[in-house]
């Protein structure tokens, strides 16, 4: 007699929606981010809120002039879980001048495919805006990262080391670039 394995089929993805940020998100996206383990591979150190206030406002600049930005992620009960989307990636080392495509979640969050629902609609977003490609930068040992871009279909292009921090302390990261033709 021969073992089959059975393979079961994927769990279906939460319903998300994703919504321009507001400034009231600034103050939700401190509050769900404030937490070194949401922050562990985004600077360690929960950010200020006056960061989130920026950011939100630089979102609304993105959506209004490309189509596109990180977006407020809602549940399926339209609460704030995080965020996701797409912005031009800034840093003068790495994927200059791409797309890059990320998400960050309130850890209550994790583990339930928000990340992965959010990101397949920002994709299809993308592609209707006419964004050609996208990148995804992620810490070599956020691995649960790395599964969402799998999931994705996208595929490893280049590894990157991150210069050394201001303070040097000498703790640079290897960082990996994934990639997705849309």
């Amino acid at each position: 007699m021969t073992e089959q394995t059975e393979t079961l089929p994927a769990a279906p993805l939460p319903d998300v929606r994703l919504r321009v940020p507001t400034h009231e998100d600034a103050f939700t996206w401190h509050r769900l981010f404030d937490d070194p383990e949401v922050m562990e591979f985004h600077g360690g150190a929960p950010a200020e809120l006056s960061v989130y206030e920026e950011l939100t406002a630089r979102q609304r600049r993105h959506d209004a002039e490309r189509g596109y930005c990180l977006w407020t992620l809602l549940d399926d009960a339209g609460a704030p879980v995080g965020f996701t989307g797409a912005q031009p990636w800034s840093r003068p080392w790495g994927p200059a001048g791409e797309i890059e495509i990320g998400w960050r979640l309130g850890r209550a969050s994790w583990g339930k495919g928000y990340a992965t629902a959010a990101a397949s609609a920002t994709i299809e977003r993308l592609r209707a805006a006419g964004v050609p490609s996208v990148v995804a930068m992620v810490d070599a040992g956020n691995e649960r990262s790395i599964a969402v871009t799998r999931r994705l279909g996208m595929v490893l292009g280049e590894t990157f080391t991150t210069p050394e921090p201001p303070g040097g302390d000498g703790s640079r990261r290897v960082a990996y670039c994934f990639r997705l033709t849309l």
